[in-house]
C-alpha cells in the first residue's frame, strides 16, 4: 500500500467530513465567497455550461459544488437499449461481473455481494456488467440515469470514507465494498437493475430525489420506492466528489463502447454501451 492510502487510515474520516459539510453549507457571504473562488481557482472552474453563471449566484459552496447545467449542455443518448454515463467524469473500470467479482483495479477485485450488502442481489447481479464512473473535485456533480427504470428500493450502507482516486483504488482492498454507499435498486426493461452511488474522504452527504439527504448512521437503512425515471433524469447529487457504479443483470450484458477504457474522460448521458436483452 502507497503512502497516501495508507496514511488515510488514520485520518478521522467521519470528523473530517462533519466538518467540511458545515463550512460547505455555510451562508455566510465571507465564508462561502472565499471557498467558492478559492476551489474554482485550483481546479479551472468555468460556469459557460452552467445555469447560474456568476459565482456570486450560489448560496453556499454546496449549492456552487452540486450547480446545474444549462438545459442544452447535455445530449443523452436515444438509442435503443443505449446506457449512458450517469455522470461527468472518467472511467474508473468497466466489464462483465466474473464469479461474483467486479474489477476495482489492475490486479484487484471485489464482491457484488459485499458491495450491495445483500447476498440475493449479489447472486442476481453475478454474471451481470458494470461500469465506474470516478467524479472529480472539478466535474458537475449531480447523477443522472443510465437507463430508464422505476426506483423500487434505496439502501444506505455506513462505512469507511477513503479517497476513491486510481491511486486509492489501486491500492485499498474492497475500496467501493467499504466506503460509505447509497444502493438505488430500479425495475427496468432488462429486469432488475442499479446505481450505487460511493462516498468518499471529505464528501459532505450523499442526496437522491426520492430520499432526500441521507443522514449517516451506523446501521444499514432501507427504503421502499414506486418512483418512475426516464434515462437522463436526475437521480441525485454529491456534496463533494465521488464515484457512481452502474450495475446491469446478466440478461442485460452490456456490449461497452471498445473506445472506452480505464481513465478514458465521459459526460453525462454519452453512451457507454448497449445492454442486449
Amino acid at each position: 500500500m502507497n503512502l497516501f492510502a495508507t496514511l488515510q487510515q488514520f485520518v478521522p474520516q467521519q470528523q473530517l467530513s462533519k466538518v467540511a459539510g458545515r463550512l460547505a453549507a455555510s451562508r455566510h457571504p465571507y465564508v462561502k465567497r472565499a471557498f467558492i473562488r478559492s476551489f474554482a481557482k485550483a481546479y479551472n472552474v468555468s460556469l459557460d455550461e452552467y445555469e447560474r453563471q456568476s459565482f456570486n449566484a450560489y448560496e453556499s459552496f454546496n449549492d456552487f459544488f452540486t450547480r446545474e447545467l444549462k438545459d442544452d449542455a447535455r445530449l443523452i443518448d436515444s438509442r435503443a437499449n443505449g446506457i449512458v454515463s450517469p455522470a461527468d467524469g472518467v472511467i474508473s473500470q468497466l466489464g462483465q461481473i466474473r464469479d461474483h467479482k467486479l474489477l476495482q483495479a489492475k490486479g484487484r477485485h471485489y464482491d457484488i455481494g459485499q458491495l450491495l450488502a445483500d447476498s440475493e442481489d449479489g447472486s442476481y447481479f453475478a454474471d451481470g456488467s458494470f461500469a465506474t464512473v470516478y467524479l472529480a473535485p472539478s466535474n458537475y456533480h449531480r447523477v443522472h440515469m443510465p437507463f430508464a427504470g422505476t426506483l423500487t428500493k434505496t439502501r444506505y450502507i455506513p462505512g469507511t470514507l477513503f479517497s476513491v482516486n486510481n491511486v486509492t483504488a489501486a491500492n485499498v482492498p474492497d475500496l467501493f465494498a467499504r466506503n460509505e454507499r447509497l444502493v438505488c435498486l430500479f425495475d427496468t426493461e432488462y429486469g432488475k437493475a442499479a446505481v450505487v452511488m460511493v462516498g468518499a474522504m471529505i464528501v459532505a452527504g450523499i442526496e437522491t430525489v426520492a430520499t432526500g439527504k441521507i443522514s449517516r448512521t451506523e446501521d444499514i437503512q432501507e427504503m421502499v420506492h414506486n418512483m418512475s425515471f426516464a434515462k437522463g433524469d436526475e437521480l441525485g447529487r454529491f456534496y463533494l466528489g465521488s464515484t457512481a457504479i452502474v450495475v446491469l443483470p446478466k440478461g442485460a450484458k452490456a456490449d461497452w463502447q471498445d473506445s472506452l477504457k480505464a481513465n478514458s474522460m465521459v459526460k453525462m448521458g454519452q453512451l457507454l454501451g448497449v445492454a442486449n436483452k
